[in-house]
């Protein structure tokens, strides 16, 4: 019972990506097979690092394309269906379609883009991310972009309507922990999902890697929610602004989690923002969530004995550290629960439900999912309250959706995160509707 609240923490812990050249190491992943299909083998072998060559003739590579030829057939779709970093290396995983039969292949990067590894994936039951059945690739393209920070920079993907030549833009914020740009948790891909989604819909997209995944060394010290969250998110906000196909007078951003806590924050570092849409945004403190969540984990795993609820007792009894909202004689770095006394003591002097009653200009959107069991409805009646009046603000709960955004039928457990469900379709379309409500 006492690992509960770590395994909060834990949630969107997940593979990173190189930071740099993402889309191009895809892109070489795809190009390699269609040269070994069009039977281009001098070309193809191009692609492999000389280590690699050294191991493997050009005759050896023909030979076994050909014998996967032979046994597939010829290729229909290939697509990426992952990628991470293992070590120096940067692992693709391509989804191949064949006449015959479908095969997996797993694709290892050197960070001179050269490929060092060539391995056909044993088949696998686990479940792997699809694309919604709302996204409509024919009316979107996705192009690389990086949001740059003093001493960072951070890969990133412009999700663009193609038939527009303007649209509004809106700036996706994760959640705790590190993450890549689509959120991944499991087989499941929130920020993608609402990307395509929305660029389905005429309204584009700026998403990328949380600057915990790629610069993790950094967050050994003390940091706050500035250096986690803030500036990165205030940087893709200017980047956005320079972009000639985006209309000035539409931008959003959109935080889901700990990104929609600091909504409110963010937008008066940048008042020029149109509006921001809070999903699973907590309105009250982190340590209140937590208690609540561990709550509830205990109520689910029915333990009734004594030593249970004295476990329980002790796990809220230590939770209670993190309220702090000064020093004292502990010092910034100082360790509690995981995390420095530093970033506990912003998130509590973080006020985000007055801060979002501060904001004149800008419109606000709620979301909340009723089987959400990390973000309840205590959270949502606090924003209906403070700002379900409010000009331009929509405040709406969705009983069926949980903390991913998608439809479960019940609140359940983590292990729902195992299973891939896209975010719900009729929340995106209320999130289009709305910005372009005027």
């Amino acid at each position: 019972m006492k690992k509960i609240f770590l395994l909060i923490f834990a949630l969107f812990v997940t593979t990173s990506a190189f930071s740099q050249g993402v889309l191009n190491l895809l892109g070489r992943s795809q190009d390699f097979f269609k040269l070994l299909e069009d039977q281009k083998y001098p070309e193809a072998y191009g692609y492999l690092d000389s280590t690699f060559q050294a191991k493997v003739p050009e005759e050896d590579l023909q030979k076994i394309w050909t014998q996967i030829s032979e046994k597939l057939g010829k290729i229909e779709t290939l697509d990426v269906v992952s990628s991470k970093t293992q070590g120096d290396f940067f692992v693709v995983t391509m989804e191949g379609k064949f006449t015959n039969d479908e095969q997996n292949f797993l694709l290892a990067f050197n960070k001179a883009e050269k490929i060092v590894g060539f391995f056909v994936q044993p088949k696998s039951t686990a479940p792997t991310y699809k694309l919604p059945v709302y996204a409509d690739t024919t009316l979107y393209k996705e192009t690389e972009i990086n949001v740059k920070t003093p001493g960072h920079s951070l890969v990133g993907i412009l999700t663009a309507p193609k038939k527009l030549a303007s649209y509004p833009v809106v700036v996706l914020v994760h959640g705790s922990g590190p993450a890549d740009m689509d959120e991944t948790v499991g087989p499941n891909k929130p920020l993608k999902d609402i990307a395509v989604g929305l660029a389905s819909k005429g309204i584009a997209s700026i998403r990328y890697v949380k600057r915990t995944m790629i610069y993790g060394g950094e967050f050994g010290k003390a940091f706050t929610v500035k250096e986690e969250v803030l500036d990165d998110a205030v940087a893709a906000i200017a980047l956005a602004r320079t972009l000639k196909e985006v209309n000035k007078k539409e931008i959003y951003l959109l935080g889901h989690d700990l990104g929609g806590m600091v909504a409110p924050r963010i937008a008066a570092l940048a008042p020029d923002l149109n509006g921001i849409i809070m999903l699973a945004a907590p309105a009250r403190k982190f340590t209140d969530l937590l208690v609540e969540q561990n709550k509830y984990m205990f109520a689910l795993a029915k333990d009734t004995t004594e030593t249970g609820k004295k476990t329980l007792d002790t796990v809220i009894k230590e939770l209670d550290v993190t309220r702090i909202t000064k020093l004292g004689t502990m010092k910034p770095d100082s360790v509690l629960l995981g995390l420095p006394a530093s970033y506990w003591i912003d998130l509590n002097l973080n006020d985000q439900v007055a801060a979002a009653k501060k904001l004149v200009k800008q419109r606000i959107f709620v979301g909340q999912g009723g089987n959400d069991f990390q973000v309840s409805t205590v959270d949502y009646n606090l924003w209906n309250t403070a700002i379900g009046k409010k000009k331009g603000s929509m405040v709406k709960l969705y009983p069926e959706l949980n903390h991913l955004l998608s439809p479960q039928t019940e609140k359940g457990s983590m292990e729902q995160y195992r299973t891939p469900v896209n975010v719900s379709d009729v929340l995106i379309t209320d999130i289009a509707s709305w910005i372009k409500t005027k």
